[in-house]
């Protein structure tokens, strides 16, 4: 599987960030006032709107703001023909869990998707980036795993019956752009901003 290109992280990020996680439910309503309802996702999808104060379209005239940002985002935006392709988003405050719990062996499982919890919920992550820690009945693994994208932590032997399996490991948002236009507008010279830029998380397998 192709990795999808990266958001680049730019110091011109300005404030409020917003993040909403979002489900679908169907609803029906009877006449006695009674509902039966059916929730489509097991998981949420996540919505992120991000603003850009100052993004600089050379190398020499604004540094706090990173060589040619202007052109890292404009070119991710462009290599994903706005709302077409897909990307790596690294959510500065949700991108890695140390000594997560992933299952419970049972002897024939080999494959074991990455998960991460937010309070008592527990979510498979998007895309895994990488791996730092993996442990079967709490004895560190140095080998006989491997990382298969998007999220899997594959064994070469299943862990034997009753092991906890746990893993430290970093992660990303699959996401798409919601639209297929982005307003660059030019503060000064070399100067530039964008007031709102959307995106949502999309499934990854």
């Amino acid at each position: 599987m192709t990795t999808p290109p990266l958001f680049p992280a730019l110091p011109g990020q300005g404030w409020s960030v917003r993040k909403k996680p979002t489900f679908a439910t169907i609803v029906a309503s009877h006449v006695s006032g009674r509902e039966v309802r059916d929730a489509l996702y097991v998981d949420p999808l996540w919505q992120f709107e991000l603003t850009f104060d100052g993004l600089a379209s050379d190398a020499a005239s604004y540094p706090g703001l990173g060589a040619e940002s202007l052109q890292a985002l404009m070119g991710l935006f462009l290599q994903c023909q706005g709302q077409w392709g897909t990307f790596l988003y690294v959510d500065p405050s949700d991108n890695f869990v140390s000594g997560q719990a992933l299952g419970v062996g049972d002897g024939a499982t080999t494959s074991f998707p990455l998960a991460r919890a937010l309070g008592g919920f527990l979510e498979p992550v998007g895309w895994t980036t990488s791996v730092s820690l993996v442990t079967v009945a709490g004895a560190a693994q140095s080998s006989g795993w491997t990382l298969t994208a998007p999220n899997s932590l594959v064994f070469a032997t299943a862990p034997a019956s009753g092991a906890a399996i746990a893993a430290s490991f970093a992660y990303a948002f699959v996401c798409r752009f919601d639209d297929d236009a982005a307003e660059f507008e030019q503060a000064m010279q070399n100067l530039w901003r964008l007031d709102s830029l959307k995106f949502r998380s999309v499934r990854s397998s």
